[in-house]
């Protein structure tokens, strides 16, 4: 999927399934929660980071802010 994200509210209008997370981090389930992926989206570059891949049971032992 190609899109150009301004905001993580522009996600969450898109793929509402997904979890906002301050003003630039994105959780999205993956495979009906048993995954989940972190992304953090720098919005002046619209460059988006992977910070996180991984197990739900991996995720809750993570801080997703500061991964």
């Amino acid at each position: 999927m190609k899109e150009e994200w301004e905001t993580p509210i522009h996600v969450k209008a898109k793929l509402p399934n997904a979890g906002v997370i301050g003003d630039d981090r994105v959780v999205f389930n993956i495979r009906g929660n048993a995954y989940r992926l972190v992304v953090k989206i720098h919005h002046p570059t619209r460059i988006d980071y992977v910070r996180f891949v991984g197990t739900h049971a991996e995720y809750d032992l993570v801080d997703a802010r500061e991964v």
